[in-house]
């Protein structure tokens, strides 16, 4: 293949991701939009589903991630109410813990608050953690993994297999999406199952989760079912937090103050 070649399928496949976040759309229609076979269509398909871009339905149709955005994009989204949310999570955090910190923006904004703190080791999957800790005191524990955009994190059988070996001290997961019975939603049933067992394999687990997350899905396929006791540190108003409790969660609301909302109590779920 060219580099033409090259360039005209890359452009074809950004235009399909356009289309399809407009509706679902068939694969006939694709192909006679684009002019090409429909097993061109399909393969353009499959790739898009690999990296995360959309997701394949049946009948042939493709629905797209329309909700999914990039790392980056959301990283400025409820910064005063995840700034409060990671100083909460950080007063769980005590003095020679092992730490597991998820993808996330929110948990982003906790590894910031712990960078300082030389008495941890923090194993993480997420590169904007990996950002945030790359010059700090803190020791760092990488999760290897393949790399899933757009959320840059890493995932798969290594990741799994690496988290197996281990039980952290306490976990913090980033969310999409949180329903108070169904769990964390997900994009992908990989990143579904990778967050199931970093809750199961800590000894505590935290779901941080501004008030934009709560009351039901992000719009994807997948949930990822929290074990009992699962705490879930938020900015949400009290009406948006009630439902959590009656679903077996540790509920904190996050403050400005930080450590005075949490009192020292840690979940456990193992």
């Amino acid at each position: 293949m060219t580099s033409g070649e090259r360039s005209a399928t890359r452009c074809r496949r950004e235009r399909m991701v356009e289309l399809l976040g407009a509706g679902d759309i068939s694969v006939h229609d694709l192909a006679a939009e684009f002019d090409v076979s429909l097993s061109t269509v399909r393969r353009d398909l499959a790739t898009l589903a690999a990296l995360g871009r959309i997701t394949r339905t049946y009948g042939g149709a493709v629905d797209h991630r329309a909700v999914e955005r990039s790392w980056h994009d959301k990283e400025h989204e409820q910064r005063g109410e995840k700034d409060a949310i990671a100083r909460t999570a950080a007063a769980l955090v005590r003095s020679g813990d092992v730490v597991l910190l998820d993808a996330g923006t929110t948990v982003a904004r906790l590894a910031h608050e712990l960078r300082d703190r030389a008495d941890l080791t923090v194993v993480t999957n997420g590169l904007s953690t990996l950002v945030e800790l790359a010059d700090a005191e803190v020791e760092v524990v990488v999760l290897g993994g393949r790399l899933r955009r757009p959320n840059e994190s890493l995932l798969g059988t290594r990741t799994e297999q690496a988290l197996r070996r281990l039980t952290p001290d306490i976990a913090f997961l980033g969310v999409d999406g949180l329903d108070p019975r169904r769990g964390i939603n997900c994009p992908d049933p990989e990143q579904a199952a990778l967050k199931e067992t970093m809750a199961e394999c800590a000894r505590a687990a935290w779901v941080l989760a501004d008030h934009s997350k709560l009351g039901g899905g992000g719009g994807f396929p997948y949930w990822a079912a929290m074990p009992a006791g699962t705490g879930l540190i938020s900015g949400g108003e009290e009406r948006d937090l009630a439902a959590y409790p009656d679903g077996g969660w540790s509920v904190c609301a996050a403050v400005d103050g930080g450590p005075a909302a949490v009192d020292g109590a840690r979940p456990h779920t193992s």
